[in-house]
């Protein structure tokens, strides 16, 4: 066993309460790195709004969606290759980690596609790789053409949890190079700062949440078991920036249960965001090409000489992949709750508030939940049991 934060418990994920709750908590602030000699300013403390009660139950659920992600040991692929007469510059497989890191992985891939002087360049992929770094491209003064099989509702990027989780599933600590962690925060820190210049936008595309990570005991410790991955952590290497979780006094919270850690994170509002970064690309000149890709000798049809390669788990087909392997993530659908700011995990059951409804997901015992799973049919049992884990935590307040 051992004592896991399943990034930072999926990034401070949590929360719990009734209309009538409150207490006081201590407030949480990015964590900066102590300079020698200097003494850390006391922490204030503020009293906890009352929190709106989650209403779980069976008959709430409006839809049930499933996701594969592609995680690959190595990390996400941005290399360059020569295909017939185009260039690719690939940029996929970033495993739970694709709106996290979209951003900084963009910017990469974007700097080798302009390398040379190259001002018409194709994206292939409309999901959230693929808009950010068409995007990106377009405004650095090339024209840009996305071409799909599907559009953005139908991509995997849109169904998404939707939580700041730069490190999900990013890649195997004992299989990657030994630049990829500093790699890997450039792109974290990229996407950060990018994200900072979305809050407070009509739709609220980016907001900060409040998270509360409930134990009651046996689930203090995440079950390791060992497999073929050891998932790589570089959350510590974001501590200047990223606030930090920490537990909550006894006595000082209102929820059930005998440990409560309370943080703040970045949520994505996925539909508000994919509308966003789709309108602003057709806005700014860019066009979307509906075209299916069968094999890489398919490019061949486009007129750009330059490709950006954006197809998440659909390269794994495309490219015969073999890297790629799926890690399928179910997310259980309940009716919006405008009034629910805050998220929960509990007993290996995450909640996250999205104004398009309350996302629901069981996400186990151990690392290895979900690895190697193909199957994309929802699982109308798994739904109903975390819902119903969620619902006897709020029959105990």
């Amino acid at each position: 066993m051992r004592t896991s934060n399943r990034r930072a418990v999926l990034a401070g994920l949590g929360g719990l309460g009734a209309s009538s709750l409150a207490g006081c908590v201590t407030q949480v602030g990015a964590s900066g790195r102590a300079s020698s000699g200097l003494i850390a300013p006391a922490r204030p403390t503020f009293v906890v709004p009352p929190l709106a009660p989650l209403r779980m139950s069976a008959d709430r659920i409006t839809k049930i969606t499933v996701c594969l992600r592609p995680f690959r040991a190595a990390g996400p692929r941005l290399d360059v290759e020569t295909v017939g007469d185009k260039r690719v510059v690939h940029n996929y497989g970033h495993g739970g980690s694709g709106w996290s890191l979209s951003w900084g992985s963009s910017t990469i891939a974007a700097g080798k596609a302009l390398e040379g002087g190259t001002k018409e360049v194709a994206v292939i992929g409309c999901g959230a790789l693929g808009l950010t770094s068409a995007l990106l491209l377009q405004r650095a003064g090339a024209k840009v053409t996305i071409y799909a099989k599907e559009r953005t509702p139908q991509t995997r990027s849109f169904r998404a949890t939707g939580t700041w989780s730069p490190d999900s599933r990013v890649a195997d600590a004992d299989k990657v190079a030994p630049g990829f962690p500093a790699l890997w925060e450039e792109m974290a820190r990229t996407s950060y700062a990018t994200y900072q210049t979305l809050l407070g936008l009509p739709g609220e595309p980016v907001s900060w949440s409040d998270r509360y990570t409930l134990f009651d005991g046996a689930d203090e410790t995440r079950q390791h078991v060992e497999g073929p991955v050891r998932f790589a952590e570089y959350g510590d290497r974001l501590r200047d920036i990223v606030p930090s979780p920490h537990d909550l006094p006894a006595g000082s919270h209102p929820f059930p249960v005998g440990r409560v850690r309370h943080g703040i994170s970045m949520q994505f509002n996925v539909t508000e965001m994919a509308h966003m970064l789709t309108s602003d690309f057709l806005a700014e000149g860019g066009k979307i090409v509906t075209m299916t890709f069968d094999t890489p000798a398919d490019l061949a049809r486009l007129k750009e000489p330059v490709v950006v390669n954006c197809t998440g788990y659909g390269a794994r087909a495309l490219w015969k992949d073999e890297t790629i392997t799926p890690v399928r993530g179910q997310i259980t659908w309940l009716a919006p709750q405008p009034e629910v700011r805050y998220g929960l995990y509990y007993r290996h059951v995450s909640v996250l508030p999205r104004p398009d409804g309350i996302v629901v997901q069981q996400v186990g015992d151990s690392d290895m939940w979900g690895y190697g799973v193909t199957e994309e049919r929802p699982d109308r049992a798994e739904a109903e049991t975390a819902v119903a884990t969620i619902a006897a935590l709020y029959a105990k307040v």
